[in-house]
């Protein structure tokens, strides 16, 4: 094929699929299992593990005492419906015995199904690197942490249910029920001497075991209301988190005139090597071939008369199906305007990962917009207020484009307005806000952190 005269076009489905289905992070788990199993049957072994359920809970939650831990925990397990482990339930001494009894655990046919929950496991960092050893690895770590001060003071007002082992505070957290209240006991450990001995071999356990997980923990202020806890937490647990699969970006920026958007587009493609698409350049492009798409284009154009929806698309679709933007990435600007293209963007299988709202009020797109003007001598560009020309001759010759005019920034604003909340909707769960109203570095510095983290992904229900 002569990529001269016609480009290889990569169809949309090929990027999207495997980032949708997690194709790299399954072949990611089968590697790992196998590295670290080697079954005698590879391929068996991998036919069992994809016959297995995949996204069940794999968490740890740790903490000083008095932090809440049990609590929190069974709670977590028991709105997320796994396995509950804790130290009472193991009777191995040794840190070669707790490790393997938790692997034993983990590898039931209950925890398969269901997930787990280890709280207050591992107590150190031996036993962290023995379960990293033997393949037992959360996908989720929860320290709960607060002042030593704050815990003592817990922990003197500690009770037990003595039937149930559920944990209450005397005046933070008392039981509802009566007969509860009656078979509370002192927990024996609550003294402010053996407190301060744990709390200071807590610390000096804790860095150790976090090394192993430092990529994964949350931390939780635990000084703050039951609830208010858990729900950061299970809010945490409840999430996707950070994987090592290749991401591509496919970016959208909306925003009303003067928002900064092409400015914005530029510095990512200079940083990240991103392929630039402004939707304005691409129909210029087009019309300014001799393909057939060009030609259909060239009478509208001609007549001053509004391109139709589906030739955009159109030539949208030669330029992102091209093979440096579906390896790069992409980040598009000045498409779509209106819910109609945002469909037709979507039917023909484009679809972000980000969509990036530039907020601007619209007497800042005034201001930025109307003092524009052009040395017509010698193209240079200049701003009344910020980039002033530095003579009175350049001062009164300068021009100021048609769409520059108060007149036609309103009227822009104005149909952006009318169409944003529509668009906004489609993209529901990818929108995210940026105050364009300030420096140009500091509106890139926020966007380059909601393209470089992931978005976080409901997986447990």
């Amino acid at each position: 094929m002569d990529a001269t005269k016609k480009p290889l076009l990569i169809p949309p489905e090929f990027s999207i699929y495997a980032e949708k289905h997690g194709v790299f992070q399954i072949y990611e788990m089968l590697l790992k299992k196998l590295l670290i199993k080697q079954p005698d049957d590879p391929l068996q072994a991998i036919v069992d593990w994809l016959q297995e359920p995949h996204n069940v809970p794999n968490i740890i939650v740790l903490g000083p005492p008095g932090a809440g831990k049990r609590s929190i925990s069974r709670q977590a397990a028991d709105q997320l419906g796994c396995v509950y482990i804790c130290k009472e339930q193991l009777s191995g001494t040794t840190n070669e015995q707790i490790v393997a009894e938790i692997k034993k655990k983990t590898e039931s046919a209950d925890c398969a199904e269901k997930g787990w929950l280890l709280e207050a496991l591992p107590e150190n960092r031996t036993q962290a690197v023995g379960l990293q050893v033997a393949g037992i690895f959360p996908k989720h770590v929860v320290l709960l942490d607060a002042e030593d001060t704050v815990l003592i003071e817990r922990v003197m007002g500690k009770r037990i249910d003595s039937i149930t082992g559920d944990v209450y505070h005397a005046t933070f957290h008392p039981p509802d029920k009566p007969d509860v209240l009656k078979r509370l006991k002192s927990d024996p450990n609550a003294t402010e001497a053996i407190m301060h001995t744990r709390l200071a071999q807590y610390h000096r356990t804790i860095e150790g075991i976090l090394r192993c997980y430092q990529r994964m923990y949350k931390h939780v202020n635990a000084d703050q209301p039951k609830d208010d806890v858990f729900t950061q937490c299970i809010s945490y647990l409840s999430m996707k988190q950070r994987t090592n699969a290749p991401h591509t970006p496919r970016i959208i920026l909306l925003g009303p005139v003067g928002s900064g958007k092409s400015v914005q587009a530029a510095l990512l493609e200079s940083k990240y090597n991103i392929v630039n698409i402004n939707c304005d350049e691409v129909i210029k492009r087009t019309l300014k071939s001799e393909s057939e798409l060009g030609e259909s284009m060239k009478p509208y154009s001609e007549r001053s008369v509004r391109i139709p929806d589906d030739l955009i698309v159109q030539a949208l679709k030669n330029r992102l199906g091209q093979i440096d933007s579906v390896k790069r990435g992409w980040v598009l600007h000045g498409f779509p305007s209106t819910r109609t293209q945002v469909d037709a963007l979507s039917h023909a299988g484009y679809e972000p990962n980000r969509v990036i709202v530039l907020d601007l009020p619209c007497d800042t797109s005034v201001e930025r917009l109307s003092l524009r003007a052009v040395d017509p001598q010698t193209g240079e560009r200049y701003h009344i207020l910020y980039n002033p020309p530095k003579s009175n001759d350049v001062k009164t010759r300068l021009k100021t484009h048609p769409d520059d005019e108060e007149s036609e920034i309103f009227r822009n604003y104005g149909d952006y307005q009318a169409h944003i909340e529509d668009i906004l909707e489609f993209y529901e769960h990818l929108k995210q806000h940026i105050n364009a109203d300030q420096d140009i570095q500091a509106v890139f510095e926020c966007i380059e952190t909601m393209i470089v983290n992931p978005l976080p992904q409901i997986i447990y229900e």
